[in-house]
């Protein structure tokens, strides 16, 4: 009698293949359920049914096929316990040898428009995660494999070991078991947290995600560092296509992310384009054309922006390519690029080009490890109202300087706190990013904007403590100021606005970001 191999699998990739190499080369035997086991015997394979193995038939619609004692005794069993011995035998039960499982497409079910909750609940595996937890436990006596992609390196264990599998690759598959497992209960977890529609947090937060690439090192050639995908389906960065360039790297991915997430603040029917460097905006512009919004906010801080990260909110045309070609750049993302920018972009080959559909697409929340555990936030992804701002100043500001307000706004948001942000005609002027006092960072900004400021709005990402910001302000010719508000002494910072002739903006919304 032959070892015995449980085939049960949603992706039937590469399982015929392997099942004719254990019949045909290592003389086992398959029990095998439902589609797995229609799809081996029209290959001409031997197999036996789990129905017919066990004695009773799937039942409610085959959600109940391989709950059974003969099914989960030949996994659990340990061989060498003269008691077990004895169930299995009182029961004709035989032990399992190899157990390939994969699950119900429950994330890919999920993903499609309009699925209803019926459909999503009839693509929750049950009996397929039993049985890989079950053999994942018995590693000492079985092994488990649980994706397509492990199914040669298992057949290489048994030709390499004269039919053997090493104690090693078994613990090492029950671990991607549990992994697998774990990933599949947490997307069905999230799934259904997000019907409830809550804004509160869940009590246990669950964490999981599949490597799908080492990349060199992290933010320090020391640090060793890999990108996990979330779920089975490819979404966001996982997603986008790469049309040139060298590897992403660590710092590239995090530059891309926090690029894309500025350029999701402005609506594609006006051109827009940010660039980045460490997670911080060098400059943002907005125009008539693409090549504008880009050469705006390149030419904000040419300096900085050389090896920056460049983001744009529409397709590349090839006048924007071409610019884009003028100077050193990392990295590259927008939501299409035609055939001529593309012809354009290949003169810079080692320039990473990424398109990105959907730049708007981020998550809902954001994570952040610390010591024993992890913080997690609602994004801060609010979109403004501006009829809940409050003008409080006698000066009222005129239609422009408010559309000027809502661009700085929405770029000092991006920018590490205390942030400040001098905006003028589109473009941002100035930025002080990251200061230890709110003070430094408004010299910083009006420094770099200069003479440029005068008639310029400032934003600011938190409150004034005091009013020394707003002359300082003032001084520089600045004609508008935003903030959230929110001070003791917000009363002082008014009053030097009246003073010296400012309009003045409450948001009543802070964005520090950390």
């Amino acid at each position: 009698m032959g070892r015995l191999a449980l085939l049960s699998v949603s992706d039937k990739t590469g399982i015929l293949e392997l099942a004719r190499q254990l019949v045909e080369e290592f003389e086992f035997e398959i029990i095998s359920s439902g589609g797995t086991a229609k799809t081996l015997q029209e290959a001409g394979l031997s197999v036996t049914k789990v129905s017919d193995y066990t004695g009773s038939p799937e039942i409610l619609g085959g959600r109940v096929k391989t709950l059974h004692p003969r099914i989960h005794g030949g996994i659990l069993a340990r061989p060498d316990l003269p008691e077990d011995c004895s169930d299995l035998e009182a029961n004709q039960i035989r032990p399992l040898d190899l157990v390939v499982v994969n699950l119900y497409p429950f994330e890919q079910t999920i993903a499609q428009p309009n699925v209803t909750v019926a459909e999503a609940i009839e693509q929750i595996d049950i009996g397929g995660p039993a049985m890989l937890r079950a053999a994942a436990k018995n590693f000492a006596y079985l092994t488990v494999l649980c994706e397509p992609g492990q199914y040669q390196e298992y057949l290489t264990q048994l030709r390499n070991s004269q039919g053997k599998v090493s104690q090693e690759f078994r613990q090492k598959m029950a671990s991607k078991a549990f992994a697998h497992t774990q990933a599949y209960d947490s997307a069905i977890a999230a799934y259904f947290a997000s019907l409830d529609g809550e804004e509160e947090l869940s009590e246990i937060y669950a964490i999981s995600g599949k490597k799908i690439q080492t990349l060199r090192y992290g933010e320090n050639p020391h640090q060793a560092a890999a990108w996990y995908q979330t779920g089975s389906v490819a979404t966001g960065w996982t997603s986008a296509t790469k049309l040139q360039g060298k590897e992403l790297s660590y710092n590239n991915l995090v530059d891309l992310e926090a690029a894309r997430r500025i350029i999701a603040e402005f609506d594609d029917q006006q051109p827009a384009a940010a660039v980045l460097k460490h997670t911080n905006p060098c400059g943002v512009g907005v125009g008539n054309t693409l090549v504008e919004a880009y050469e705006k906010a390149f030419n904000a801080d040419s300096v900085s922006a050389f090896g920056g990260i460049v983001a744009l909110n529409q397709s590349i045309d090839a006048a924007t390519a071409t610019e884009l070609t003028k100077t050193f750049l990392e990295c590259v993302v927008a939501p299409g690029c035609d055939s001529k920018a593309e012809a354009i972009l290949k003169n810079k080959g080692k320039v990473r080009v990424l398109l990105l559909p959907d730049l708007t697409a981020g998550p809902k929340q954001t994570v952040k490890a610390i010591a024993g555990g992890w913080l997690v936030q609602a994004s801060d992804d609010r979109i403004e109202n501006l009829t809940s701002w409050k003008v409080v100043t006698e000066k009222q500001p005129t239609s422009e300087q408010m559309a000027e307000m809502l661009f700085a706004w929405k770029v000092v948001k991006h920018v590490k706190s205390n942030a400040i942000v001098v905006t003028k005609d589109g473009v941002s002027l100035g930025i002080g990013a990251g200061q230890m006092n709110r003070v430094g960072s408004v010299k910083i900004a009006l420094e770099q904007a200069g003479e440029a400021a005068r008639g310029g709005v400032l934003a600011s990402d938190g409150f004034f403590p005091f009013d020394d910001s707003v002359r300082t302000a003032a001084e520089a010719g600045i004609s508008a100021i935003i903030q959230p508000g929110g001070s003791i002494r917000d009363k002082d910072s008014i009053a030097a606005a009246n003073e010296l002739g400012i309009v003045m903006v409450l948001t009543g919304v802070r964005h520090f970001l950390h």
